[in-house]
């Protein structure tokens, strides 16, 4: 089974090469066709008003992406929402809650508080983005429309930031951001199951801009003369262990590690670390949004034999409880750096300016 997924990854980022390959690709093909052009139809019905769009009276920026699998897209809202704050803005951001067990239609996950829904509760990167920012409102909401409106009137938000929003049509936007993974801008270009699109690339017709995630000074993607900017993650100076007690680099570096992430890219988090100068013993990769249970805490435990600690990142660390594991157990934040940062940050300003 995993050499069959490690099979169709390598199609869905590079294309068929092999016999094997086109097999696969060429049974996995009607599929794909179908899912775009349900997307593609289903898009243009929102766009021709024949299925009804909610207008918010406050400006509405949508961040999401094209491709299925992580783009580091929390970092970037997160990065948004300290720029609105640092202008006075009053921002809400609204999620679906993805991994979130909460039963309602609308979920309170800070009233500009912090915190008032667990991470099981919330989904991962709700709760990360309530943490890392307590005077915003979050919310989840399986209805965008549901909670942008209870961020305005219950909240007085004037500003609404939907976290994965590109595909989310019934909500009108005022600026459409959209992510893309430099290492792999559009995969092999085909939707799922085919490829790793969500829709068919036209879509990206609907952006107004663009932002390359983990890009290198060679990261280059156009499309229609639309803005670009080019952006990398970096890791703080410092991992938190699950009680918030900080630990040094240079201390983590001294560490035999096991590092384990439960996000879309686990492969990309283990580099980053490697090249970050930690010693990796053991990575385990799993499932995104992934619950710690008890067994796979006991995965956790055996793959960690030998070791000095764990090594994870926030969104996992979040759902972990202090003495769910028998080692130290380190997060590693990480931030956003935008080569083009003034632009950028004009480009968005300019929504509510």
């Amino acid at each position: 089974m995993n050499d069959l997924l490690q099979l169709h990854r390598r199609i869905a980022l590079q294309g068929p090469r092999s016999p094997g390959d086109w097999l696969l690709f060429l049974v996995l093909l009607p599929a794909a066709l179908l899912y775009g052009v349900v997307g593609l139809v289903r898009s243009e019905c929102y766009r021709h008003q024949f299925f009804p769009v909610y207008r918010a009276p406050v400006p509405v920026i949508s961040v999401g992406n094209l491709a299925a699998g992580g783009t580091g897209k929390t970092p970037v809202v997160d990065s948004l929402v300290k720029l609105a704050l640092a202008e006075g803005k009053k921002p809400a951001i609204i999620s679906r809650g993805y991994g979130g067990r909460f039963p309602g239609p609308v979920g309170i996950v800070s009233s500009g508080t912090g915190p008032s829904l667990s991470a099981v509760e919330a989904g991962d990167e709700p709760f990360l983005l309530a943490r890392r920012n307590p005077e915003a409102v979050v919310l989840i909401a399986r209805k965008r429309a549901d909670g942008a409106r209870m961020a305005i009137d219950r909240f007085a938000a004037d500003l609404i930031i939907l976290d994965d929003g590109f595909q989310h049509r019934a909500m009108a936007r005022d600026l459409d951001l959209v992510l893309l993974d430099a290492s792999r801008p559009l995969a092999n270009h085909w939707p799922l199951p085919a490829g790793l699109l969500r829709e068919f690339p036209i879509a990206l017709a609907r952006a107004d801009l663009f932002m390359l995630t983990r890009s290198d000074a060679d990261s280059k993607f156009s499309y229609a003369d639309k803005p670009v900017f080019r952006s990398r993650h970096q890791f703080a100076d410092h991992a938190l262990d699950l009680a918030g007690a900080q630990i040094s680099w240079p201390e983590l570096r001294q560490l035999k590690l096991c590092a384990f992430a439960g996000i879309a890219a686990p492969e990309v988090f283990f580099s980053a670390l490697s090249e970050s100068g930690l010693t990796l013993v053991n990575r385990v990769a799993l499932d995104d949004h992934c619950a710690y249970d008890s067994r796979t805490l006991e995965q956790l435990r055996v793959a960690a034999a030998g070791c000095d600690a764990l090594v994870t990142t926030e969104k996992d660390a979040v759902k972990l409880k202090i003495n769910s594991l028998p080692l130290p157990c380190y997060q590693v934040p990480l931030t956003i750096v935008i080569n083009e940062d003034k632009e950028f940050r004009q480009a968005i300003k300019t929504i509510w300016s």
